[in-house]
């Protein structure tokens, strides 16, 4: 096959994944298509959007979001299939009758936090550059642990504080909470967002995560399987005092409850 431009490109994510803060999905597609990486690194928000710019075809995605392309050959010229599902690729393909040119180790991934640009198309690849629009600066903050600490939690705090705001005011909100540090504070966080907001605390929940040996029978698989961990659900008010307990065990102190 010799080298060619992408005669068209099929866009099979749902606009409604996206969550962009302060633009819309199309100003978004817009920077992307530029090419401009000052640009595409503001974009606030979660997304994974393709863009055209005459024979150039640009696409970006957040870390969060998951986004493929395949390269589907036929008569009248390449086709860029873009999902963020193998399964909707393959679906696609069936549809066009291009099944027998689908195997899933021939779909390529976006590399996260990565402008993917291809132009020219050849056999077996799309000819595709990565350039990276996030680069965040190594060693650029104190060594002091609590100033650490106020920039990472501040920062989970605004993220969290976006995302509950862009919520149904009615929608149940639930958290996994492994036991650990990491998702403890996600969860004290969101507990503490729903105080600041005036949410309704019986919108959020923990599952929780507890030891089982319970072996199962997979009918798809034809395999037992031992499933080591399962997760039970608990209220916000319970998860956050167990937590709370765990913190001032830790720490040999009371804790400071906001």
């Amino acid at each position: 096959m010799r080298e060619r431009p992408i005669e068209s490109v099929i866009d099979l994510i749902d606009p409604a994944v996206h969550r962009i803060d302060g633009i819309t999905v199309e100003e978004a597609r817009r920077r992307i298509a530029s090419g401009d990486l000052e640009s595409v690194r503001s974009i606030d928000g979660s997304f994974a959007i393709v863009s055209r710019s005459g024979e150039t075809v640009r696409m970006a995605r957040s870390l969060d979001r998951p986004m493929r392309y395949f390269l589907a050959k036929r008569a009248e010229g390449p086709a860029l299939v873009v999902s963020d599902r193998i399964d909707a690729i393959r679906a696609w393909l069936e549809r066009k009758g291009l099944a027998g040119q689908f195997h899933p180790s021939y779909t390529r991934m976006v590399p996260g936090h990565h402008v993917t640009e291809i132009r020219l198309v050849g056999c077996p690849d799309p000819d595709a550059v990565h350039t990276r629009f996030f680069e965040p600066p190594r060693n650029a903050f104190s060594a002091d642990l609590d100033e650490l600490g106020r920039r990472y939690v501040g920062a989970l705090e605004n993220e969290l504080a976006k995302w509950l705001r862009g919520l149904p005011e009615d929608s149940p909100v639930g958290v996994l909470f492994s036991g650990g540090v990491d998702s403890g504070c996600v969860f004290l966080t969101i507990y503490k967002l729903f105080s600041d907001l005036g949410l309704n605390l019986g919108r959020l929940k923990a599952l929780v995560s507890i030891p089982s040996r319970r072996c199962e029978f997979s009918r798809t698989t034809n395999r037992w399987t031992s499933s080591r961990r399962r997760w039970r659900l608990r209220s916000a008010a319970g998860s956050a005092s167990a937590i709370h307990s765990g913190v001032t065990s830790w720490t040999g102190t009371a804790a400071t409850r906001t």
